[in-house]
């Protein structure tokens, strides 16, 4: 069973926004799946079911960001699954607006929501979908650049972008980690 958390803010006022491209993943997979991500557990939305034959729950903490992790570990605890089993989808100010960076393990790189998860489940070794958001304007506050919401050009390559990001999600649990990285990482030419 695959754990698969997507990484967002709660309420209405953040929905779109670039904090919120794990949400908006984790939607695109409860849709063409058809998993019902609204039964309210563990701090968060959860919502089991099968993906090309894999048994998931998905996941979208509702924390807020900073606080992650509390969900994280409650569903793995509750489902005892292994953090291998771990799938984590968030957003990423270093990539251009709907390129992906599937990685194996690593730091949270800066990001508060994946500081928590590794706080609260103890370890790094996990993988996730890195999604592009795109770079932080000069002179704008990081806090209010990722609260903003998507522009003219950019909600396309975002659509594009969560596509992918299941797509990749959905390689991780049949392809493996190196297959998936070599399909995925591979830079997008405008």
């Amino acid at each position: 069973m695959y754990i698969i958390a997507g990484l967002g803010n709660p309420t209405a006022q953040y929905r779109g926004t670039r904090h919120n491209v794990g949400f908006e993943v984790i939607d695109y997979l409860a849709d063409k799946y058809n998993i019902d991500v609204t039964t309210k557990k563990f701090k968060g939305l959860i919502g089991t079911g099968a993906i090309e034959g894999q048994k998931v729950v998905l996941v979208k903490p509702q924390t807020f960001m900073n606080l992650s992790g509390e969900c994280i570990q409650e569903v793995m605890n509750y489902y005892k699954t292994d953090i291998s089993d771990l799938i984590v989808v968030y957003d990423d100010i270093n990539l251009e607006p709907g390129q992906l960076r599937v990685r194996g393990k690593g730091s949270a790189g800066g990001h508060n929501g994946m500081k928590n998860i590794i706080l609260h489940c103890n370890s790094q070794d996990f993988p996730r979908v890195r999604v592009g958001i795109g770079a932080k304007p000069p002179k704008m506050d990081l806090a209010d650049f990722v609260l903003s919401h998507f522009q003219g050009e950019e909600k396309k390559a975002m659509e594009d972008g969560y596509k992918e990001a299941a797509d990749a999600v959905c390689s991780l649990m049949n392809n493996g980690l190196e297959a998936t990285m070599n399909h995925y990482n591979q830079k997008k030419t405008k």
